[in-house]
């Protein structure tokens, strides 16, 4: 389990943006692996949606998108991108789903929007606020992000594995 502590959304941000980078430099994915799905969990105000923007920003759309919250998923196409040592065009990630799942009572639910297309495919990525809303249904290779309120207005904790 890694800790960032975070002084700002400025930094929480930046670490977003930090994460997202390393992502799209790691080998392409196997189809046995599906999607690569972050699961954010914390209180209201822990720096979800801050992290959010900054990991968008990383992966290189033009500006966020707007928040999924009362439509629950938002699908955004990433821009090409050049492999490392390949030459020619490669795209090992091709969609991220923003998913906001606070509302989520049934995570039967869900099964009207695809997730279990959205999981398989190994192009996507999935961020997921509120995820232990939905937790039955992740992947097991789903990697945890717990966001923790410190003691000052503006820090937080994010625990993970990388």
């Amino acid at each position: 389990m890694k800790t960032f502590q975070s002084s700002s959304s400025r930094e929480t941000k930046k670490f977003g943006e930090a994460l997202a980078g390393r992502i799209l430099k790691q080998e392409a994915r196997s189809k046995k692996m599906g999607a690569l799905v972050l699961a954010l969990q914390g209180d209201l105000g822990a720096g979800k949606t801050t992290f959010v923007q900054g990991f968008f920003k990383g992966l290189g759309p033009k500006k966020n998108p707007p928040s999924p919250t009362f439509i629950i998923m938002r699908r955004t196409a990433l821009p090409a991108r050049r492999s490392l040592g390949e030459g020619g065009r490669h795209k090992k990630f091709e969609n991220v789903f923003h998913v906001d799942a606070y509302r989520i009572k049934e995570t039967k639910e869900l099964g009207v929007l695809g997730f279990k297309e959205i999981f398989s495919d190994p192009r996507n990525i999935v961020l997921i606020e509120w995820a232990e809303n939905i937790k039955a249904i992740l992947p097991k290779n789903t990697i945890w992000m717990k966001f923790h309120h410190e003691k000052n207005e503006n820090e937080r904790i994010i625990k993970y594995r990388n």
